[in-house]
């Protein structure tokens, strides 16, 4: 039975990144993986998602070329081969998965593909053989969920007979499933108005497709500054997606979806039903029961030290339920080793930026100013803004749509939230992310030179307003 340092169980952007970290620190690590490397993010999330949005985009731009003085460009037969899309989408994640395991082993990384169980705190059964660590990270991931809802006909294949692309034509589809369509669906429901289903009705309503999206809640994207939420449903309304709010799915009936809204019940019909109602932690088959592992519902408990409350086990990433992200993910993982290694590193969550991939883009950091005024007041509480279409930049690149608002704390400047609608806004939330963990102020930041043409001039631009002294806005 070999014996390591660490052992990680999970090889996405929460895993490999601990399993590097600690492999540099000096350690003996293994890495076990039961599917592909890189987890959801690079094979069925993050990766694949934006490598379609790409796609997309530069349609738009063909389409829109006349605008910039391009003619002669005959734009009336441009339009996307959804296969020839997924076969750059596949050769994308293939290379980033495939650097991934050539940094693992780089680093010294012992990587297994096989599923792990926990035969004690400090044994893994791997099926073949069982191996032993002082220390074991669970980075496992999450799963899609459904509702709980009646369900009748929409998972079945109508084809009745073996079927080699079940996914092409069942109706209801999650996620994994709406990245491999080889037909664009002429109409498709969304159940779930969040994050994976915004970016997802913006894909598939960009390609042809009559979208509905039903959200339980009274808007779309709740997690978002209510302000920029009202102007991204408009920018969905334009691309004839169809909104309902404050409607609850109560069945599904074939391609058929019921649900209650305005007190009465209505019905939406689609060739594709994608649920999107978020992510469930995965722990199958980890046998955590026999450890004791403290559990909230199907998450497992961590401090903000990424431990457990069985000493030398630690849990990263979605499977612990704090911050289905990514880049939370990885951070998480270097928290975790540190500590393994004596350190004393902490996460904080509230200075995790949030990005969704429309056009215009959208990213957040922090508090928004309705949940800045709940919990300070609102004397105690500036906020400033300052709109794309007042920077140079964006108006050259033709991109003016969209806005910056930040909100600072009222008697010391401290920042407290950033939420940015346009053009870079989810490569320009770093900047804001940076300023918080150093503790800036909003003074600090309007101080900084930006350089001139750019888009990022409309952070400090936004701090100025902050500060009752607004330059280029009114």
């Amino acid at each position: 039975m070999k014996q390591f340092d660490i052992a990680i169980i999970g090889g996405g952007p929460g895993g490999y990144v601990a399993a590097i970290k600690a492999a540099q620190a000096g350690k003996k690590v293994c890495l076990v993986e039961k599917d592909k490397l890189g987890g959801v993010c690079l094979n069925r999330g993050c990766i694949p998602t934006k490598t379609m949005l790409k796609s997309i985009a530069v349609l738009n731009t063909l389409r829109e070329s006349g605008e910039f003085g391009i003619i002669g460009a005959d734009i009336t037969k441009a339009a996307i081969d959804i296969k020839k899309l997924l076969q750059r989408k596949s050769e994308v994640v293939k290379k980033l998965t495939g650097g991934v395991g050539m940094l693992l082993k780089a680093n010294g990384v012992t990587i297994y593909k096989a599923t792990a169980t926990f035969v004690d705190k400090n044994t893994l059964d791997l099926g073949a053989e069982q191996v032993k660590a002082d220390n074991i990270i669970i980075a496992t991931g999450s799963v899609p969920v459904k509702l709980p809802i009646p369900i009748s006909g929409a998972e079945t294949c109508p084809c009745h007979v073996p079927c080699t692309s079940r996914d092409a034509c069942t109706p209801l589809i999650t996620s994994d499933e709406a990245l491999e369509l080889t037909e664009i669906p002429g109409t498709m429901v969304v159940i779930g108005g969040g994050v994976i289903g915004i970016e997802f009705a913006y894909v598939y309503a960009n390609l042809g497709t009559k979208v509905t999206v039903i959200e339980v809640m009274d808007r779309i994207l709740p997690m978002v500054d209510e302000e920029i939420t009202t102007d991204v449903g408009k920018m969905l309304t334009k691309l004839n997606i169809n909104i309902m709010t404050n409607s609850k799915v109560t069945r599904i009936e074939g391609a058929k979806v019921y649900f209650e809204s305005g007190g009465k019940e209505q019905c939406a019909e689609a060739s594709k039903i994608l649920m999107s109602v978020g992510r469930a932690p995965s722990t199958e088959g980890l046998n955590i029961e026999a450890l004791g592992l403290k559990m909230d519902r199907r998450a497992i408990t961590t401090d903000e030290h990424m431990k457990t409350n069985i000493p030398g086990i630690y849990a990263i990433g979605d499977v612990n339920g704090k911050s289905m992200l990514a880049h939370t993910a990885s951070m998480e993982g270097i928290v975790a080793v540190e500590n393994i290694l004596g350190h004393q590193a902490k996460m904080y969550y509230d200075k995790i930026p949030s990005c969704i991939y429309t056009h215009p883009e959208i990213a957040s950091v922090g508090l928004t100013e309705k949940q800045a005024i709940e919990k300070y007041g609102k004397d105690k509480v500036k906020i400033g803004k300052f709109p794309f279409a007042a920077n140079g930049k964006a108006t050259v690149e033709g991109e003016s749509k969209g806005m910056i608002k930040v909100i600072v704390d009222s008697e010391f400047g401290e920042i407290l939230g950033a939420h940015l609608y346009g053009i870079h806004a989810t490569d320009m939330i770093a900047e804001v992310v940076l300023a918080m963990n150093l503790e800036s102020t909003a003074e600090e930041i309007s101080l900084v030179v930006h350089a001139h043409p750019t888009v990022s001039e409309v952070i400090p631009e936004a701090f100025h307003a902050a500060l009752g002294k607004a330059i280029h806005s009114i």
